[in-house]
């Protein structure tokens, strides 16, 4: 176990140094130079060589990029002398618009993309897994065929689509829902409840939709196994068969997209977001796009890739405890 979980933790360590490397190549080489996007039109050449000095631009790439990677550790400083600041770790550096740090800008929208990530997360397992246990034991049936037409349907519609006609459908014709804002849970519950129902919906429906077809999909296989033919042989209950025998087995992929799945959306859902104006690190994205300010876009980026390394690592973890063969398997 030791062994599987320190080559687990240097496989990490290597996908997000070239996570790290190619994400600021992409950024800091082929982008526009950051110094003269920073001093703006009205700008003397001196300024703009200024500018690069106190960003380290003038500096040889393999330097530059080992400055930009233990500042992510150790935290760095931008400029000298009376200019200089300080930027403590994990430094992902200055917004080219507000000046303000990335990493603060990051985490003060973190929550909100928690959130929105969490509550989703809850629906779409609860109710993918549920549907599609449900649509294997009634294999051919009304039941099954129904199921299959929903999950079709939530697959087959975009996210943009479903997110503006719910707000007008329950904000605007019905009035049933307020518009989405982020209000704390310590201010008014309820009101924050309500402010995340409609995100959550629409981000939890084609998820769900895909996780029905899985469900679905591993459990009949699962019911054709020996050992489950030997379940039933023994008299056990069809429900016991269903949830001890078919849907623990089933699980393991599930597990796999899961993780996936939520560390992505942990790293801002961008549309549902900024149609629903939530001010989460999606919505952060999008902004700084739209401004091409590229220390925020390559925050948002790393953050996510940290997410989904992490994501799978814990994942890989989860097999051990889902499926006695994975544990086997990394013991030896």
């Amino acid at each position: 176990m030791i062994r599987f979980l320190a080559n687990r933790l240097l496989g990490m360590a290597v996908v997000l140094f070239l996570v790290c490397l190619f994400t600021y190549v992409i950024f800091f080489l082929l982008s526009p130079d950051p110094a003269v996007q920073i001093c703006g039109k009205n700008c003397t050449p001196e300024a703009i060589d200024q500018i690069r000095a106190n960003l380290g631009l003038d500096e040889p790439f393999p330097k530059q990029f080992w400055t930009f990677l233990s500042g992510l550790f150790v935290g760095r400083t931008y400029g000298t002398g009376a200019n200089a600041i300080d930027c403590v770790a994990p430094c992902l550096g200055y917004s080219f618009q507000s000046s303000q740090p990335v990493t603060d800008m990051i985490l003060q929208r973190l929550p909100v993309s928690a959130t929105v990530a969490v509550g989703a997360a809850v629906l779409w397992l609860l109710a993918g897994v549920s549907a599609g246990l449900v649509s294997a034991v009634r294999e051919g049936k009304f039941t099954d065929r129904f199921i299959t037409g929903l999950t079709l349907t939530g697959m087959s519609v975009p996210n943009y689509v479903l997110a503006l006609s719910l707000q007008f459908l329950l904000v605007v014709t019905l009035g049933w829902l307020p518009f989405p804002q982020a209000v704390p849970f310590s201010e008014d519950p309820l009101q924050w409840f309500m402010n995340f129902l409609m995100p959550w919906i629409v981000l939890s429906i084609g998820a769900a939709a895909v996780y029905t077809r899985l469900t679905r999909a591993n459990v009949i296989e699962t019911l054709q196994e020996n050992y489950v033919r030997t379940a039933r042989a023994k008299g056990l209950s069809p429900g016991l068969v269903w949830r001890r025998h078919a849907l623990r087995p089933a699980l393991t992929p599930i597990v796999t997209i899961f993780g996936m799945d939520f560390a992505g959306l942990l790293g801002g859902a961008l549309i549902t977001e900024t149609v629903f104006g939530l001010n989460g690190v999606g919505k952060l994205a999008a902004d700084s796009i739209t401004k091409n300010d590229q220390p925020v876009i390559m925050g948002v980026t790393l953050l996510a890739a940290f997410l989904v390394v992490v994501g799978n690592m814990v994942v890989d973890l989860l097999y051990t405890a889902i499926d006695p063969r994975v544990r086997v398997g990394s013991a030896t």
